[in-house]
């Protein structure tokens, strides 16, 4: 029966229901502040009284319960407080005395202790509650987390509340996330563009400085927590990502204890295995982890005809191949962090990433025509291996003036080692003798070192300041050898700029920024602020005489962002930004990349960097259980880095890249979710736009242009089938990609899995099966200008089926004090699929949440009823002072509360009509889903607490009264919103 009730009460809270319980002794939620017993009459010592509720059975956070300090002659409560959302409570400058500790929460029974308080604090430690069978009866609800959650600057996918991401990599996760497009290859863009930036847990890492799509190969999904799509970066933010940030956020552990989480897996196409372990003590905490995922049986196809014209002689490539990956990747990490004291913070962490993969076309056909003629034959076996190391290391400090006021410096260091090379091996016709082999070996390392300082400082109650430095010092070189040998003799060495040299290229960045936030009392939200970076670039080959010219330069960049909240609880945004985007390494580097005979690729080391002007129109509406949000876009980028193909002397279609591009893309997305009953959750939507390419070329041989139709569409769906089962499905299909010489072709995928929690929901088990109606994937694609054309198709066997399994070792207590981690960002790198991909950067935003910044602790969270700590030592109890003091402090807060009051909960407007009297709070509560009554509403001190009612769904909100403003918290779908509403009557 317990654990029935247990399973019914977790539930209960992922489905909106908590509801206070008053003490048996009559204090409500908490009485008003008043002096303590009699014993303390001769003692004035502050003490203070700490502690964490939990569940007596799961040993898992009681959220919100209510801790009454009572005296034990008079049984009534001369203090009081909440605890939070994870069950810590504190009550501080508490006179010396005996006293009784009251406990509780609806569904569990009360609990009382008997302490005695000195000038020492008194530590609690982990209190137990029991639950009670008579809960069970009252609360049967079940329910589910937003998968999608729409933010005020944000959008945020809850990639841990999806079980199809289990086993998979962050490219599968990012498929399922509003406004992004991730092609087979893990290449990612944004409402169309591939200039991003890419953050893990708002870190950067020279993970990404070749390749984000090989990048992503490294982060299993199983780690991923949430990701978050920032399309209208601020001027805290680096200048570069032209379309936007992604910022990838790990799942943590900061319980009280130890703990070891087990992940595994094995499919039809790899297998994982994951073991995250961490402790934390008091003000410290450790985490060490280590992920493994191994890729295999991927086999597919892959054919190309290519025509190119010379001296109106028509030349024709024919080629066919078998294809199959091999790849092993692998993330480990150590993390450490200490509160100093209330004020000063450090942590630090160590990630190394490793990457071993290669790719295979066996038996590459390769044939040649000349006016329809076949002149020649090659058959080849062709081996690309990359290879990967990246170490990352930070360690940051963060000082705490006062709320929201705090200055932090942040230092990392990271490097990237890279080897990238491939083997082609050259047979006769028949594929019977080695007639020849060709070699290329490219070894590479990106090293970057940042420091970056950053202070905030609000400015009254509705306004805030940020300002900051940084310096990004980055060190590149790419060694790379090109070698030839006849059958099986010895290589050797093939001399040329673009075959075998070593490439450096140094970059400096300075940067400064200024960024002020306002939020006004009629629901106007205003962010503006500047960046200004200078960049200085030394490049060189070592082994010629060829120079690298590249001039210095600097970039002012604007950001604005508005906003306002409408009457009816909807919310309308506009935004503008300027950006800039860099080259990363893989369009700079000179190496001639071509394991396939028919084309190749050279980097160009004299790019500039491209501009882009971004603007953004966006509303949000909500409607009883649905969330709506449109958003529209224009995106103009000039100095465009475009690739540029044309046909070399020996016949190979080349491609390399020049600033000579203008891009415009005009469109819009929708997505929308929702909540058709507290087992089903449906989610979906999609992203269409236009796009306009040019390369502004003269010679009209080399002239391209392109435009057309772009759209992804994506949805899924969450059923909860009860006592621990639950089903989930998903779907995406990706419209064809314009591309400047062409398109690229569309390809859809889909999933279905089941899952089985156990054991009080510490271990699952997982079934899941992807593209299991269609065995392969086929994308085709097409270039063409006045003198080549070329048409490709890829075959991909992507159906799968895998079992998924995950285990949770270990006692937990509670959360330890939590800080704002704050880290590098470095975003600067643009990256793309065409050659080459973005680099990871950019920096953690910050600014006053909408809706002003009185009421927030540093880390955001709404303040609790009377837990800050901030009370004066109060006279003796029992004493005439005392007892009028306790009766006029009543009085007082209860005139305080009576009256309208009006603001927002989350995204939400409301109006509370609240009449207090004494400890008992009526009243009416109106939001756009219509008026309703409040019930149970409690009164004590300046904290309050009342439920609403819709249905069978009872929620309970808190709230504390401060300089005549009313802070709530309320739990919706297992997460905590927060709102802040001021008297109007």
């Amino acid at each position: 029966m317990k654990k029935t009730y247990l399973s019914a009460l977790v539930l209960a809270c992922l489905c909106q229901v908590a509801v206070a319980q008053s003490p048996s002794d009559g204090g409500g939620l908490l009485a008003s502040s008043s002096p303590v017993n009699a014993a303390a009459s001769q003692k004035n010592v502050a003490g203070r009284i700490t502690g964490t509720v939990v569940d007596a059975d799961t040993q898992q956070p009681v959220p919100y319960a209510t801790i009454a300090l009572v005296n034990p002659a008079t049984s009534k409560p001369v203090d009081g407080t909440m605890a939070d959302d994870q069950g810590r409570f504190s009550l501080e400058k508490v006179a010396s005395g005996t006293y009784r500790v009251a406990i509780s929460f609806i569904g569990y029974e009360a609990k009382t202790i008997d302490i005695e308080v000195t000038n020492a604090a008194v530590d609690l430690g982990k209190i137990t509650i029991s639950s009670t069978a008579k809960a069970l009866q009252e609360v049967v609800v079940e329910g589910q987390r937003a998968m999608i959650e729409e933010k005020v600057d944000r959008t945020v996918y809850n990639a841990e509340n999806d079980e199809s991401n289990r086993g998979g990599d962050a490219a599968d996760v990012l498929r399922k996330v509003p406004m992004l497009s991730v092609d087979l290859d893990g290449n990612v863009s944004m409402r169309g563009s591939q200039n991003i930036r890419v953050l893990i847990n708002n870190r950067p890492s020279t993970i990404t400085a070749g390749s984000v799509a090989d990048a992503l190969k490294q982060i299993p999904a199983d780690m991923i927590k949430s990701v978050e799509v920032i399309t209208s970066p601020s001027a805290k933010y680096d200048a570069e990502g032209s379309a936007g940030i992604i910022n990838i956020v790990t799942k943590k552990n900061t319980l009280q204890g130890g703990t070891l989480n087990i992940d595994t897996g094995v499919g039809l196409r790899g297998s994982n295995l994951g073991l995250n372990g961490s402790y934390r003590v008091g003000k410290m905490g450790f985490s060490l982890g280590g992920f493994g995922r191994a890729g295999y049986n991927m086999p597919g196809s892959f054919e190309n005809e290519q025509s190119t014209v010379t001296d109106n002689q028509q030349n024709t490539i024919r080629q066919e191949s078998d294809m199959r990956n091999n790849m092993m990747f692998g993330r480990y990490t150590f993390g450490w962090d200490y509160d100093i004291n209330e004020k000063n913070y450090i942590n630090a962490s160590v990630q190394y990433g490793l990457r071993n993969g290669h790719n295979f076309q066996d038996g590459l056909l390769t044939q040649r025509y000349q006016e329809g003629t076949l002149f020649s034959s090659t058959l080849r076996d062709v081996e690309v291996t990359d290879n990967s190391g990246t170490v990352d290391v930070n360690l940051n400090y963060t000082h705490t003036i006062k709320p929201q006021q705090e200055f932090s410096i942040l230092t990392q260091f990271s490097r990237n080692n890279r080897t990238n090379d491939f083997l082609n091996e050259i047979y006769n016709s028949s594929g019977s003798d080695l007639e020849s082999r060709l070699k290329n070996i490219n070894e590479s390392f990106n090293q970057e070192s940042t420091v970056q300082l950053d202070y905030t400082n609000p400015i009254g109650k509705n306004q805030m300041v940020e300002l900051g430095a940084k310096q990004i010092m980055r060190q590149v070189t790419s060694d790379y050898e090109t070698f030839t040998a006849g059958g099986t003799g010895p290589f050797t060495v093939v001399e040329g700029t673009n075959l075998s040299n070593v490439f450096n290229y140094n970059q400096n960045i300075s940067a400064g920024y200024l960024s002020y936030t306002l939020t006004t009392a009629n629901n106007y939200s205003m962010k503006a602020g500047a960046r200004y970076e200078y960049t200085t670039i030394n490049a060189d080959f070592e082994n010629s005489d060829e120079a690298v010219n590249i001039p210095s330069y600097g970039v002012l960049v604007p950001s604005i962002n508005l906003s306002k909240r409408l009457q009816d609880g909807n919310t309308i945004k506009l935004a503008y930004n300027r950006r800039i985007q860099r080259p990363s390494l893989q369009f700079l580097n000179p190496n001639a990349q071509n394991p396939n005979p028919a084309f190749r690729t050279v980097g160009n080391p004299e790019l500039d960097p491209e501009y882009t002007n971004n603007f953004e129109l966006s509303y949000s509406t909500y409607f009883k259980s649905t969330s709506l949000n449109f958003s529209t876009f224009v995106r103009n980028t000039n100095n465009s880095i475009q690739a540029v193909r044309t046909r070399a002397e020996d016949g190979v279609l080349e491609t390399s890249y020049y600033n000579i591009g203008q891009e415009e893309a005009y469109g819009g997305s929708v997505f929308g979710s929702i909540n058709l009953s507290n087992k089903l959750t449906l989610n979906g939507g999609g992203d269409v736009y236009y796009a306009v390419l040019s390369n502004n070329v003269d010679d009209p041989t080399q002239r391209a242009n392109n435009s057309g139709l772009v759209y992804n569409i994506r949805a899924m769906g969450n059923y909860n089938l009860g006592q621990g089962w639950g089903i989930q499905g998903f779907g995406f299909y990706r419209g064809r990609q314009v591309q400047l010489q062409g398109v690229q072709g569309g390809f859809g995928i889909y999933s279905l899995n089941l899952k089985k929690e156990f054991n009080e929901r510490r271990g699952s088990i997982g079934f899941g099966a992807e593209n299991f109606l269609s065995p392969t994937i086929k994308v085709r694609n097409e270039l063409n200008s006045p003198t080549f054309s070329q048409t490709s198709t890829n075959v991909m066997h992507n159906m799968n089926f895998k079992v998924n399994f995950s285990y949770r070792i270990g006692k937990l207590t509670s959360d330890a004090p939590r800080r704002r981690k704050k880290s590098v960002n470095n975003d600067d790198l643009k990256g793309g699929s065409e050659g080459g991909v973005q680099d990871a950067g950019a920096q953690q935003g910050g600014g006053a949440p909408q809706g002003g910044a009185p009421g927030m602790t540093p880390g955001g969270a709404a303040r609790t009823a009377m837990g800050a700590g901030q009370k004066p030592m109060q006279a003796p109890a029992g004493t005439p002072a005392a007892q009028q003091a306790a009766t006029d402090s009543a009085a007082t807060q209860a005139g305080g509360i009576t009256g309208r009051w009006q603001g927002k909960m989350g995204e939400r407007d409301i109006i509370l009509d609240l009449v207090a009297d004494g400890t008992t709070l009526t009243g009416t509560a109106q939001s756009p889903m219509g008026q309703m009554p409040i019930s149970d509403g409690t009164v004590a001190g300046d904290a309050i607490s009342f439920i609403l009612s819709s249905g069978e769904e009872t929620i309970l909100y808190k709230g504390i009264t401060e300089d005549g403003k009313l802070y709530l918290t309320v739990d919706l779908q297992g997460r905590a919103v927060e709102g802040m509403l001021e008297r109007v009557k």
